[in-house]
């Protein structure tokens, strides 16, 4: 009996050491000469990589630590660039008691061009495409991976077929319409039971081939430049998708939050974040429960995870010559972790903007997450941006008819809260909630003032795609996400006017020439903004500046009203002329009294 135990463990063992190094993968797979990120972790991907070593004979290209976690499908190899490093390959010697390994790692020239990493603004109008619902432009990669789905291609909760190159055929259209930046929701490999949103990601470095490749999503933007348009990612350092390699063979113990079927579900009321007299079990169920049961928590405390993340969200901004981030799910993530993140990006990119998405309506919680907050937090987030769903909430119950407008009077009166509130992400509909005529029920000038508002107050203004032409539903995601009418091949085309009914032209019209107001007049992205209280269904703002004056006055009645300019305008100087900026009119003002049609929107450029 010890004769054949002994004879076992023998065989064991020669087995064991029969086989060889394997390496299945680096990340990232490449990096950049004369990046100021000049310090890498290569992320190695194998078999037997225990007691893996690492090197380098090039000093301008130097290993200076190998980490082997317990995992030995996995290793970490710690990589500082000098500053006199040029583009090319170079080498690398791996080996270990299985073998040796030789590959050579590519430093590409960066680019420097001045259209690149432009960061956003108030200046920007954004536009937010659903990639899968807008327009069709490949049809050969409709159906790859259809043996992961449980949706039908077409259904409500399937794939519909659009991707990078449907949206590149439409910048035309877009930049004709006045957009100047572009954000997409994510683009990379989701292959997962319900694949066409892009939020749960399974490849961190690579497109979804069902939307194109790298190369092409790195097309799409050097197009969008070209037109003067920027691109934003959308970025998700808070989970990934159950489907992700990871979640099966995970590098280290500390990598996610739990595991599948046992682990916390997450706190969605990102309040506790900011209650001084919070749980600490809330907290940490915010921070470390999984968003759903298919999107597994990312523990960012982990610092090879954490330098993973910020590795790969500086990849792909260098990759593709990105302008700036809008960050999903942002309070769910830990936020030491994204202070940090966020502080590394602006670091390396300091034109750059990041918009965290807060989803919660009350400003005095938005305006905690935004960097430098008056609020006292333990640190500051570094987050410039936030999305505005205070503003979002009060043009939503103003659409549904459940407030007149001192609900959005009264959102603006509480910007004192914020470092920046030029710097919200302005809107009134996104991917996630239902369509703004849809909750008008189908009013057309009340959409028209949710609008005006968003494209000419304060922060910058987000439009949906279709927002354009009145898309209207709601009630269920695969709803709100509707595909864009003539982007799959159908008729009629919205997106050429012979196509669109009158409904849908009358309400392209009035955006395009609200677009063209903001784009021609630079008082209405960084104007004065001054508002004045609703009285008897009359909203009036101003955006001024030391040359222009321009006096929004919206009548939500259904009555003539009169409107006296002296409690609006300088009194001590003559009024030379009253311009109707949205049909180019002049108007007679007699006395300064102003007659004001019945339910309208009116735009004055006053003249002194």
């Amino acid at each position: 009996m010890k004769i054949l135990l002994y004879g076992l463990v023998l065989l064991s063992s020669i087995n064991l050491y029969a086989q060889d190094l394997r390496i299945d993968k680096i990340e990232p797979p490449n990096w950049w000469n004369g990046h100021t990120y000049n310090e890498i972790q290569l992320m190695v991907y194998g078999e037997f990589l225990d007691s893996l070593q690492a090197e380098s004979n090039n000093k301008d290209f130097q290993i200076t630590k190998v980490h082997n976690p317990a995992n030995t499908s996995y290793a970490f190899i710690d990589v500082k660039i000098s500053d006199c490093a040029e583009e090319g390959e170079y080498k690398i010697k791996l080996f270990n008691k299985y073998g040796e390994h030789n590959l050579e790692y590519r430093l590409l020239e960066r680019d420097n061009s001045e259209n690149i990493h432009r960061g956003f603004s108030n200046h920007d109008v954004i536009y937010l495409i659903f990639p899968d619902r807008f327009v069709n432009g490949d049809q050969t990669n409709d159906l790859l991976f259809s043996d992961k789905e449980e949706f039908s291609f077409g259904d409500l909760n399937g794939r519909h077929g659009g991707d990078i190159a449907g949206i590149i055929s439409k910048l035309d259209y877009l930049m004709e319409l006045g957009i100047t930046a572009i954000w997409s929701t994510p683009l990379v490999e989701n292959n997962m039971y319900m694949s066409y949103h892009g939020y749960a990601a399974t490849d961190l470095y690579k497109i979804d081939p069902r939307h194109g490749t790298n190369e092409l999503y790195k097309k799409f933007v050097k197009e969008a430049h070209k037109r003067g348009i920027k691109v934003i990612l959308d970025h998700v350092a808070n989970h990934i998708g159950i489907n992700h390699p990871w979640v099966s063979n995970v590098p280290t113990p500390t990598w996610i939050n739990g595991k599948p079927g046992f682990h916390l579900p997450v706190e969605h009321d990102k309040s506790v974040y900011v209650d001084p007299y919070a749980d600490s079990m809330s907290i940490r169920r915010a921070n470390e429960g999984w968003f759903v049961d298919y999107m597994p928590d990312l523990n960012q405390r982990d610092t090879f995870l954490s330098k993973y993340i910020i590795q790969n969200t500086i990849w792909w901004i260098e990759y593709a010559g990105l302008d700036g981030i809008r960050e999903d799910t942002y309070p769910y993530a830990n936020p030491e972790f994204m202070s940090k993140w966020a502080k590394e990006i602006l670091t390396h990119y300091p034109n750059f903007n990041i918009v965290g998405e807060v989803w919660k309506g009350e400003p005095a919680i938005l305006a905690a997450f935004q960097g430098d907050s008056y609020f006292p937090n333990k640190i500051n987030s570094n987050l410039p941006a936030v999305t505005d769903f205070a503003l979002h909430d009060g043009i939503i119950e103003y659409l549904q008819g459940k407030r007149d407008l001192f609900a959005v009077y009264d959102v603006f009166a509480k910007d004192f809260v914020y470092s920046n509130p030029s710097n919200l992400l302005a809107f009134f509909d996104n991917h996630d909630t239902d369509r703004g005529m849809y909750a008008a029920g189908g009013n057309i000038f009340k959409y028209k003032v949710a609008l005006t508002l968003i494209l000419t107050t304060r922060g910058i203004p987000q439009l949906f795609y279709g927002a354009e032409i009145g898309l209207n539903d709601g009630g269920h995601h695969g709803r709100i996400r509707e595909p864009f009418p003539g982007g799959f091949g159908d008729k009629p085309d919205a997106f050429e006017k012979s196509g669109r009914d009158a409904t849908q032209n009358e309400i392209f019209s009035f955006t395009k020439a609200l677009l063209k107001l903001r784009n021609e007049n630079n008082v209405l992205k960084d104007g004065k903004f001054t508002q004045y209280l609703p009285r008897d269904g009359i909203y009036v703002y101003m955006r001024s500046n030391l040359e222009e004056n321009i006096l929004f006055i919206i009548n939500d009645s259904h009555s003539i009203s009169e409107v006296s300019l002296y409690k609006y305008v300088n009194s001590s100087k003559k009024i030379k002329e009253v311009k109707n900026l949205l049909n180019n009119s002049f108007i007679e003002v007699e006395d300064l009294i102003i007659k004001i049609e019945p339910e309208s929107i009116n735009i004055f450029n006053i003249s002194y």
